[in-house]
């Protein structure tokens, strides 16, 4: 039973040593415990504030990322769209110029047709009066091959001159 009720001196000098224990750590022992607690949980809270502004410095350099990629995919935008006018404008100017080409061409090739068919015809005029010339001269020759041909040539012309 002695395990069960301890005597008053056990009692006392074990609430003595506890006590005498106690003032001893709360004396050189629990301040710097507490100490080493409180800059624990400023590091602790320091950090986590220092992690909440990076996430939110995160978030912004990613906003800013993406306004940069809105501004250069508008910009690739515009850049394109002003190739494609420039490309369009360059095809359009070629088209004209073939145009206005093809129509100086035309009418060269026309001038000049005009042209050799003038002088085709004058040389055709040329020939055909020259063969009708020897045609009149070989008609004419035939005509007058004759005394009595070349006297009645010329009373039938002396004839139609007075009747004028």
């Amino acid at each position: 039973m002695k395990l069960i009720t301890p005597e008053f001196g056990l009692i006392f000098w074990t609430g003595l040593v506890f006590v005498l224990l106690l003032f001893l750590l709360t004396k050189f022992a629990w301040k710097p415990i507490l100490n080493m607690v409180n800059a624990r949980e400023e590091k602790i809270a320091d950090a986590l504030a220092q992690a909440e502004k990076t996430k939110e410095e995160m978030k912004a350099l990613q906003a800013q990322n993406e306004n940069l990629l809105k501004e250069a995919r508008a910009e690739r935008d515009a850049m394109i769209k002003d190739a494609k006018e420039t490309a369009l404008g360059m095809i359009e100017e070629a088209k004209s110029k073939a145009k206005e080409e093809a129509e100086k061409l035309l009418v060269s090739a026309r001038t000049s047709i005009n042209a050799e068919k003038a002088a085709a015809i004058a040389e055709l005029k040329t020939q055909v009066a020259s063969i009708s010339l020897e045609i009149a001269e070989k008609v004419v020759r035939g005509e007058l091959s004759s005394d009595d041909k070349q006297t009645a040539l010329a009373q039938k012309l002396a004839e139609d001159i007075n009747l004028n």
